[in-house]
């Protein structure tokens, strides 16, 4: 087994700060451990996630230095570690420095075996498979304590293996390391270039404190990779996403991070058409979160935009994965919804999705049947607007809400009424794409300028449904009188229950 703590995500531009290796029988049981730091010849990066300081590695001697012990403990053995890649990828960058050439190695990932093993886990990290399959996990992210980890998770696979599809795997891999052979030493001089800030692409963080989570990215921790998978992710991408969110566990992704996210893309093998599926997944399954209140904040919205932006995916299609995850919603509130009785006789229902307000109205049961609106998929607003379908009162209060209700025409009920509305709620209507618009022949230029009529929503409104309908729209700026027309049409042609 072997694990690393290293000062970044990137074996081109990071270094290894600490390497344990850790020798097991052939069912798993420990037999020798070894550990070491180094120094990295610069900044040690996120001391928050691998408790390693400055400090901690003053008197460390360089890898190139303890190449020659490192190669003849690994020696002809196979190679377990968890999310195998990546530390098999630093361990070769880190020779490849040292002036070794390093031999084809045989690898066995714990990661990947878990899908075998343990399939039914929503996340892969080490300490969701340990839990899985009771091994004991101490000292997390420190080398030694993740390489005993992972020798305890390859014993119980081991003890699996004959029920297993991995059982040749685990068999046939000594018998490959028997045939690797590793040089005797250098065969170049070892690189001196100084890994820093002011001689790498890549510059380090230093954070002797684990900062403040901001709440969507806080939530990446509660991420299913399976959703991750069901929202479009590559299949072979379940091991990149692990790395990624483990980046993402302090709730930010800094410049240099995302440039690095580049470096894991080619360690992981995905094209860009794979990693621009991936990410969409992601921030998909992050728009999902978003919306389960049935708000996206602003404070949500943004976290999602500087996200997308970290993997290079289009602003704008942030709006158009929360109008997709929102439909999504809207569609799993209004499932098993039952029908209007025939004897309906309040008009049009109340719908998934629909906005109301208040205004007097007794505790505590107002705050209950808010509680239960929000919980159908009904909004509850805190003012009136033209987009407001009912205003709920008891007739105790005559102020502003009732005012602006008279003004824009929103329709006034009683608290019994808001009862049987919600009793019998419907599903969302459903967003309908209006029929092409004949356009009229392009105006002489004697023409009398057209004068639009005023749009009956907020431009963020629009934008959000030519999104969904598939028109071209902007995030910001004057919306184009074709899609206003559209809006319009669309509103006017929805049909209402009398």
């Amino acid at each position: 087994m072997i694990d690393v703590e290293t000062t970044g995500l990137s074996p081109n531009g990071d270094r290894i700060l600490e390497l344990a290796v850790v020798h097991v029988d052939d069912r798993g049981g420990l037999v020798a451990e070894w550990v070491t730091r180094f120094n990295p010849e610069g900044p040690v990066g996120a001391t928050h996630i691998h408790g390693i300081t400055d400090a901690d590695i003053a008197d460390a001697p360089y890898f190139r230095d303890v190449a020659a012990e490192i190669a003849r403990r690994i020696g002809s053995f196979p190679i377990a570690a968890h999310n195998a890649r990546f530390d098999v990828a630093f361990l070769q960058a880190e020779f490849t420095r040292a002036g070794w050439d390093v031999p084809p190695l045989a690898i066995y990932c714990t990661l990947d075996g878990s899908r075998d093993h343990l399939p039914l886990l929503d996340r892969r990290r080490l300490v969701d498979c340990c839990w899985a399959a009771r091994v004991q996990l101490t000292t997390a992210h420190s080398a030694l304590g993740d390489a005993r980890a992972t020798a305890g998770l390859l014993g119980f696979y081991l003890a699996g293996a004959a029920k297993s599809s991995t059982r040749d795997v685990l068999t046939l891999l000594p018998d490959r390391a028997r045939s690797t052979v590793w040089p005797s030493g250098p065969s170049r001089s070892p690189s001196t270039i100084t890994v820093s800030k002011a001689t790498t692409t890549y510059s380090r963080r230093f954070t002797p404190a684990r900062p403040a989570q901001p709440p969507l990215l806080r939530q990446l921790t509660d991420v299913s990779l399976a959703e991750v998978l069901d929202e479009g992710a590559p299949e072979g991408s379940l091991p990149y996403f692990e790395t990624l969110l483990e980046a993402l566990e302090d709730g930010e992704i800094n410049d240099d991070e995302a440039v690095t996210l580049l470096d894991l893309a080619s360690l992981y093998e995905l094209t860009n058409e794979h990693l621009r599926a991936a990410h969409q997944a992601l921030l998909l399954a992050l728009a999902h979160k978003a919306v389960d209140d049935g708000h996206v904040s602003h404070d949500e919205r943004r976290e999602l935009i500087a996200l997308a932006t970290a993997l290079d995916v289009p602003d704008a299609i942030v709006q158009t994965l929360i109008a997709h995850a929102d439909t999504a919603r809207l569609a799993r509130k209004g499932a098993g919804l039952r029908d209007l009785p025939e004897d309906w006789h309040l008009g049009e229902p109340l719908r998934v999705g629909d906005k109301i307000a208040f205004t007097g109205c007794e505790e505590p049961w107002r705050s209950t049947i808010e509680r239960r609106a929000e919980s159908l998929g009904v909004r509850v607003m805190g003012n009136v607007s033209r987009l407001t379908t009912l205003l709920v009162t008891d007739g105790s209060m005559d102020g502003t809400k009732l005012a602006r209700a008279r003004e824009v025409g929103t329709r006034v009920v009683d608290p019994a009424s808001l009862e049987v509305l919600l009793q019998h709620l419907q599903p969302a209507r459903p967003v309908t794409t209006p029929p092409p618009i004949a356009r009229p022949a392009k105006p002489s230029p004697k023409a009398e300028p057209r004068t639009g009529a005023i749009p009956s929503a907020p431009p963020n409104e629009i934008r959000a449904w030519a999104i969904v309908n598939g028109h071209p729209v902007g995030v910001r700026g004057r919306i184009s009188s074709d899609i206003l027309e559209a809006y319009e049409s669309a509103q006017t042609s929805t049909i209402r229950v009398p």
